[in-house]
């Protein structure tokens, strides 16, 4: 289904080649002032430009050919400053594109064309380590983008590229016995593997010969070692499992592909040998680097692939990676989903890959600041310690729970249980999707959880309003209809007002998708629900006589609709009772 905004590009396209001869699609975006219009068709002041004309009476022109064109559709266009078309639609035009977006699945959101295929990497945790706070963001906004660009219609890949390989298995090991037979039993947890990790890394720092024995443990491993390698195996399966546990309770789908930097590793002497064979890494003072002479950000900046010691990098192995994707799945994108922080070294990795073999690959990198306390700093324990993702969860529940307990104690304890996970949770990821991915935010407790503004409880909570609507329609007497009418009427503005921005949930989902920024889709869900409730307020639904009762409804139903399918593209649980 086209969307309205496609549709007046369309057209204004169309009326611009004929009417003044120029060529170029019109780029048309909502007003920003509704005083105005609801629409703004722009373009015409850079043809003015090239032609030495002035841009108003192209525009006169333009307009006056455009209200022939969108005579069922606006009214007659109108020409602001130097020439900005604005057009406004008709309640008719409007009321009868809403039973046609009701029975459509994709709520009329257009599909893209052409559909690709798009590899996403985020997440990323590392084996024998617990899911801090840290982990929350790449996981939650990757797993969005990931949703959301498979609803456009895209082939999408999810690869969690695990941390499960490295040196940090040498101080393991190291007390492989102790290891062994706690991994001999399901009920060992990751605090305790944590334990061990840390233990053996004071030792070593204080003892040489516990350090020795930890790499000699590290080169047991890369051999192939029976011993080692089972119990690496049953770190990485334990570890798996408990995070596992943690994505399911966010909410987070499964992923596609788990192949880690072990998956990696015997391609990595091949990729070194290819870049130095093919001019792009060169030997320096024993170590294989690829320099950036001709890139002034990076010239001073080598990207190292191997150490003088013959050992990989990170580098190397996200490589490794590109190579393995696009030989395997043929991407024309890949999506890295990592902090900041990290900035520089994927300036290095697509620079290299684009010399290498891939220059019309897409590679994005999508960041994000940081979660932060109540005193501006990274969100600590009181110790120091990175807060547990588990812990928080955790936490998110109690106080929901608490909320729910004091508001609807008439409820089921296992429904106020249920209704405290979803609200707990869901106010945990809206909090963090609600921001532009690439600050930082403060972590608010009270905030997240509050009813009124743009948290998730407020939205599941417009969401529960309008479904109790339809559960009062169905009482004996009040059977609820709409869903065979053609026209929606639309006769009241609140009733226009929320008809027409039910129209812009594409609108939404194009700007979320362009720079993934999931909080595109925060904001017009929350913008949606006060439009709902100005509605609620002013015209009675189930009170009201036909043909208004139906439009109505459907006006419910379609709010409903979305605001689940927005939800659920931002992995958000909705609720039938709060």
């Amino acid at each position: 289904m086209e969307s309205v905004q496609q549709l007046l590009e369309r057209l204004a396209t169309g009326v611009i080649r004929q009417s003044i001869g120029a060529d170029g699609a019109a780029n048309v975006r909502p007003c920003g002032n509704p005083k105005f219009g609801d629409y703004q068709i722009n373009g015409l002041l850079p043809i003015a430009k090239a032609r030495g004309e002035n841009p108003r009476p192209l525009a006169d022109k333009v307009a006056a050919a455009l209200a022939s064109a969108l005579a069922d559709i606006a009214e007659p266009p109108t020409v602001a400053g130097a020439g900005f078309i604005n057009v406004r639609l008709k309640p008719a035009f409007v009321g009868s594109l809403l039973p046609r977006v009701l029975g459509d699945p994709r709520l009329g959101v257009p599909a893209a064309s052409p559909a690709r295929t798009i590899v996403i990497d985020y997440s990323a945790p590392n084996i024998a380590k617990q899911l801090h706070v840290g982990h929350l963001r790449s996981t939650i906004i990757g797993d969005s983008i990931a949703r959301t660009l498979e609803f456009l219609g895209h082939k999408v890949i999810s690869d969690n590229h695990i941390g499960d390989w490295g040196t940090q298995f040498g101080f393991l090991l190291r007390s492989k016995s102790e290891l062994g037979e706690y991994l001999g039993t399901s009920a060992i947890h990751l605090s305790t593997i944590e334990q061990i990790y840390r233990k053996n890394v004071a030792e070593a720092e204080k003892d040489p010969a516990a350090r020795d024995e930890a790499k000699a443990e590290l080169v047991k491993l890369q051999a192939g070692d029976p011993e080692a390698t089972r119990i690496w195996k049953a770190l990485c399966d334990r570890t798996m499992e408990a995070i596992n546990e943690i994505y399911t309770r966010l909410g987070v789908r499964p992923f596609d592909h788990t192949l880690g930097e072990s998956f990696y590793h015997p391609r990595l002497a091949g990729v070194v040998a290819e870049l130095k064979t093919r001019g792009l890494a060169e030997d320096s003072e024993g170590a294989v680097c690829v320099f950036f002479r001709d890139v002034p950000q990076l010239k001073d900046k080598p990207f190292l692939i191997q150490k003088s010691d013959g050992a990989f990098l990170y580098p190397t192995t996200d490589l490794a990676t590109v190579q393995y994707r696009v030989e395997t799945w043929k991407p024309g994108e890949i999506i890295y989903v990592t902090d900041s922080r990290q900035k520089l070294h994927f300036e290095q990795l697509f620079t290299t890959a684009r010399r290498w073999d891939y220059p019309d690959l897409k590679l994005a990198h999508v960041t994000f600041g940081s979660v932060l306390g109540e005193d501006n700093k990274p969100i600590k324990t009181r110790s120091g310690e990175p807060i547990r993702l588990e812990e928080l969860l955790d936490e998110g529940e109690k106080r929901a729970q608490a909320i729910v307990d004091a508001n609807y104690a008439d409820l089921p304890e296992a429904t106020r249980r249920e209704i405290a996970r979803v609200v707990g949770i869901g106010a945990v990821k809206y909090a963090d999707l609600s921001q532009n991915r690439v600050n930082d935010y403060v972590f608010s407790w009270p905030k997240m959880l509050a009813m009124q503004g743009n948290t998730a409880p407020y939205l599941q909570y417009a969401y529960v309003r309008i479904r109790s609507i339809f559960r009062k329609g169905e009482e004996p007497g009040q059977g609820v209809r709409g869903r065979g009418q053609e026209v929606v009427t639309l006769a009241d503005a609140a009733e226009f007002d929320l008809a027409k921005f039910i129209l812009r949930f594409p609108e939404a989902i194009e700007l979320a998708t362009e720079d993934y920024r999931p909080n595109f889709i925060c904001s017009y869900l929350y913008d949606l629900a006060g439009k709902f409730s100005v509605f609620y307020e002013r015209c009675p639904v189930l009170k009201a006589d036909e043909p208004a009762r139906s439009s109505r409804l459907i006006l419910c139903q379609l709010t409903a609709e979305v605001l689940r399918k927005g939800l659920d593209l931002l992995g958000i649980q909705t609720i039938e009772q709060m």
